[in-house]
């Protein structure tokens, strides 16, 4: 009876150690409850049934996020605007997901932009769809860090992120500036309707 019950119980680790999600190369785990996630690759799961990353909630209410992301230096791209841009799918996410992008300065605790696209967000279960962000990346920059984000409950899958250097008719996403802009032309929402 001992060794059936150990056989089961080795056989019931070797399919969760195979099911699990294997973290891809050069990427991490971080956000305020990472625990609460399952992150890496879905093997097959991606457009063309080839790979993506996932995040998944393990925990049934989550007051938080887990984001899989990776960090760069940002050289090549110093004085320029970047377009990020990925494909998402999700299933039943209840609070949001999303692509984020962030460029930093050292010393600073305020990034010098961020987009995670909270104001447009994605909720529910979706297709795959084509998104982006559009950042500046000013000289002053020392790091790029994104990734992909779930808050809450549900399940996303992310593929094909790519990176372009677009000119500056293109307009930014940067959710900073949209809050704080630095400068306006002229006075602006006096009455505060706005």
């Amino acid at each position: 009876m001992t060794t059936k019950l150990l056989k089961s119980v080795l056989l019931l680790g070797t399919t969760l150690i195979l099911l699990s999600f294997n973290v891809p190369t050069g990427w991490f785990n971080a956000g305020s409850k990472p625990q609460s996630y399952e992150m890496g690759i879905d093997k097959g799961a991606g457009q063309n049934s080839k790979n993506a990353a996932t995040i998944q909630s393990k925990d049934t209410k989550i007051d938080g996020f887990g984001t899989l992301m990776q960090q760069c230096n940002p050289d090549k791209y110093l004085g320029k605007r970047v377009r990020m841009t990925g494909f998402v799918k999700s299933e039943n996410v209840a609070t949001w997901a999303g692509l984020w992008l962030r460029v930093d300065q050292a010393g600073s605790q305020q990034p010098l932009s961020f987009d995670n696209m909270e104001s447009r967000s994605i909720k529910g279960t979706t297709g795959w769809k084509k998104y982006e962000i559009v950042l500046d990346v000013p000289a002053n920059a020392s790091l790029m860090a994104y990734g992909a984000l779930l808050a809450g409950t549900g399940k996303i899958w992310f593929d094909n992120i790519a990176f372009e250097i677009v000119d500056k008719s293109v307009q930014t996403t940067d959710s900073k500036n949209d809050k704080n802009p630095a400068t306006l032309s002229g006075p602006s929402n006096l009455d505060f309707e706005k």
